[in-house]
């Protein structure tokens, strides 16, 4: 049975850091892509990145890239989220799903099959 469990969302300051974990069972991360999402309220569900370990290929929104980090540990079967420089517009529910494709990961939320219960991230001062 595939699970995904997030964890690590919170409250920061604006220019702050947070570290997402998505632990993984049911599957192991070499044969899956895995991607990291968010929604906002009132707002659509977005890709942030997307992490293929076998392929090796990461993927970001140009919202984020160079402030966010995604990376895989396949020994604890674990992708992270490494969020620096957060801004107030970072706000939002973080979801990480995964799709059993091992050489490409997608943006697109249709694109996949899993989906974890979601973790708050909150930028504020």
């Amino acid at each position: 049975q595939v699970q995904l469990v997030e964890s690590g969302g919170g409250l920061v300051q604006p220019g702050g850091s947070l570290r997402l974990s998505c632990a993984a069972s049911g599957f192991t991360l070499d044969t899956y892509a895995i991607g990291w999402f968010r929604q906002a309220p009132g707002k659509e569900r977005e890709g942030v990145s997307c992490l293929s370990t076998s392929a090796p290929i990461t993927l970001y929104a140009d919202s984020v890239k160079g402030r966010f980090t995604i990376s895989g540990d396949n020994a604890k079967n674990t992708v992270y989220l490494q969020m620096n420089s957060l801004k107030p517009e970072d706000t939002a529910v973080y979801y990480c799903a995964a799709v059993p494709h091992a050489l490409y990961c997608s943006g697109a939320p249709d694109d996949y099959d899993y989906w974890g219960q979601g973790t708050q991230v909150t930028v504020s001062s």
